[in-house]
């Protein structure tokens, strides 16, 4: 297992297939994120990663946390996420993470807050029918009908759909691919719609219901390590010609 990214849902676009089909996507940015702490088995009894991103402003962090980054000696972070990791995924304190740590063609899961809808009717939220629009049935049309019996059970059964609060809460949409990468820019596409709006936090983990490729890179990919492969080779020198 490897850790994951804490990044930025920019909204939506779309690209085209090489058939010239239209393939909706979401943009994703990673920016900030850096390793804060490390969770081992000898110590806290498991093994994990602790990621930040954001830049938090000081009066906004508690003194408690105040002293918890100035530990790892990295800047206040907006959101904070724990990911499990295999004891060779471990990273170092300090560690920044780039887009490059997944590849084009890569399934990821995204898990992200929805859209708060407040309260909603039972059509809205669980996609009754409602009644019928004729035939003795006036005002209710978009009601849900009956809830229950009245001498057996007597009660409305836990669970009942009806209606209520809709919305504002953890979603985790699974399988998305990912159709590019841009390590400059900090930028991840990928295929589909994630949970939440634009501009809200999301978190990016390697699938779980399908296998990770070969060529991800191990720990985790990092900016240092980007940078270096992506940096231009060094010209030789001209010599000034003699007059």
């Amino acid at each position: 297992m490897r850790t994951g990214l804490i990044a930025i849902n920019e909204g939506m676009t779309r690209v085209f297939g090489e058939d010239g089909s239209h393939i909706p996507v979401t943009v994703l940015k990673v920016e900030d994120c850096q390793v804060v702490a490390v969770r081992t088995q000898e110590k806290d009894g498991y093994v994990a990663v602790q990621v930040g991103a954001g830049k938090a402003k000081v009066k906004n962090v508690s003194k408690a946390m105040r002293g918890h980054y100035a530990k790892a000696k990295v800047e206040p972070k907006k959101k904070l996420m724990e990911f499990r990791v295999s004891p060779e995924n471990t990273l170092e304190i300090g560690s920044t993470l780039c887009a490059s740590h997944f590849v084009v063609g890569q399934f990821v899961d995204v898990q992200g807050s929805t859209k708060g809808c407040g309260f909603a009717g039972g059509m809205k939220r669980w996609n009754f029918g409602g009644l019928r629009a004729s035939h003795g049935v006036s005002v209710s049309h978009r009601s849900i009908g009956s809830v229950g019996g009245a001498q057996d059970p007597g009660r409305i059964w836990k669970g009942k759909k009806m209606p209520g609060q809709m919305g504002a809460e953890t979603v985790t949409t699974q399988n998305l691919k990912i159709m590019a990468v841009y390590p400059e820019d900090g930028i991840i596409i990928v295929q589909g719609n994630v949970p939440g709006n634009a501009k809200s936090w999301v978190v990016v983990h390697d699938a779980v219901k399908k296998p990770a490729p070969a060529d991800a890179p191990k720990p985790a990919g990092l900016k240092s390590v980007a940078a270096a492969s992506a940096a231009p080779a060094e010209i030789a020198p001209v010599e000034e010609e003699k007059e």
